[in-house]
């Protein structure tokens, strides 16, 4: 068991390293915070409340 997460750790420790792994991994990072922030309604409120005060203003 260890020995299969070693080799897992290790693998994907060799993909972290190439810089395009890295731009592809932190595009979905950007693109799943998005989808989080507009699921979590705590953070769906104020983002409703400054696109009501930005239209209020216009």
């Amino acid at each position: 068991m260890l020995d299969t997460l070693l080799h897992a750790f290790v693998t994907m420790n060799g993909f972290a390293t190439s810089p395009v792994v890295l731009v592809i991994l932190a595009l979905i990072g950007a693109y799943l915070g998005g989808k989080v922030v507009e699921i979590i309604p705590f953070t769906r409120r104020i983002i409703e409340r400054r696109e009501a005060q930005a239209a209020e203003r216009e």
